[in-house]
């Protein structure tokens, strides 16, 4: 697909998806929106696992956006959430660009211990922290959008979009990215990271900017968990979060942007409901869903159709 056939499909989606939200129940909505704030992070990780290395520490820049957002609110008196928005990536992709050129340098699982090491660092401080609320964290108020207060059904619709719209635009421009040169370059250092170094072209700064797209991208999905739920807390940073989005990120696939946001709505459903009738094995039931992922569709659930739409090509050609 073109760039702009790509534009044009997204733009259909994200208003077809926007017009269903009006036939949804309010826990459907909250539900889709977590799903979606949660599938940006894992966007993160499909970029970087594509050079071939896994960050297990995501739920450091998830937690940067909350905590960036939720001080704005409470500090600055700053409520419009497409500025919050824009302060949470900011404040991740910040931390990212700085620690992204150190971390490039390691590669394996000594690149994703690195990642969880500062992601449990944070955690320790916020933990620590009575300012910053300790353990419990703190309540922020609802966000506003274009001067109106994000308040009642129309409020939850209206977050409900401004998630849709912008993992559209998240899942837009890291298909764009995957398609770059820099993009075609992270899967040629997957493969063969010293022939592309022989070729002129810096392994370590080309991740370096991977992870810190991967960075932004965490920061705006915490931004949004945090508009949604109204709430921040350190296990934003702590490591079972940050398992989850590779939990999301392994059941998807590298094949498929779209893959993920399937993959991150099906995690919500089956711990939601598995919560509701399973309260004490919700966690079983988890690992069954990925079980069965793993024996029936290893390559993930993008495999799906990106295998179907592969076959289809090469019946046109021949």
């Amino acid at each position: 697909m073109t760039r702009i056939s790509l534009s044009l499909a997204a733009a259909a989606l994200v208003a077809g998806l926007a017009l269903l939200g009006l036939a949804l129940p309010r826990w459907l909505l909250f539900l889709v929106t977590m799903a979606a704030s949660h599938g940006i992070v894992s966007l993160g990780i499909l970029i970087i696992m594509r050079g071939g290395v896994v960050s297990f520490g995501q739920g450091l820049f998830f937690a940067l956006g909350g905590y960036a957002v939720a001080l704005s609110v409470i500090k600055l008196g700053v409520t419009d959430a497409l500025v919050l928005l824009a302060i949470g990536g900011a404040a991740a992709g910040l931390v990212g660009a700085v620690t992204g050129p150190l971390l490039a340098r390691y590669s394996g699982i000594f690149f994703g211990m690195l990642t969880l090491a500062l992601s449990m660092v944070l955690y320790g401080i916020l933990i620590k922290s009575t300012a910053l609320g300790g353990s419990d964290g703190f309540n922020i108020p609802r966000p506003s959008l274009f001067g109106r207060r994000l308040e009642g059904p129309g409020g939850d619709y209206a977050l409900y979009v401004l998630a849709i719209v912008t993992t559209g635009l998240a899942a837009l421009l890291t298909a764009l990215h995957t398609r770059s040169a820099r993009g075609l370059v992270t899967q040629a250092i997957q493969a063969n990271p010293l022939r592309v170094e022989y070729l002129g072209t810096s392994v370590q700064r080309v991740m370096a900017v991977n992870f810190t797209l991967a960075a932004a991208l965490g920061g705006i999905g915490g931004a949004l968990t945090v508009l949604a739920l109204g709430h921040i807390e350190p296990t934003f940073a702590f490591w079972t979060q940050s398992g989850e989005f590779v939990f999301v990120a392994i059941l998807a696939g590298a094949k498929s942007v779209v893959a993920i946001f399937v993959a991150s709505l099906a995690l919500e459903l089956v711990r939601s409901f598995s919560g509701l009738y399973f309260p004490n094995s919700w966690q079983m039931a988890l690992g069954l869903f990925l079980l069965v992922i793993i024996l029936f569709l290893p390559a993930g659930i993008g495999s799906l159709w990106v295998r179907r739409r592969g076959a289809a090509t090469t019946e046109e050609r021949s």
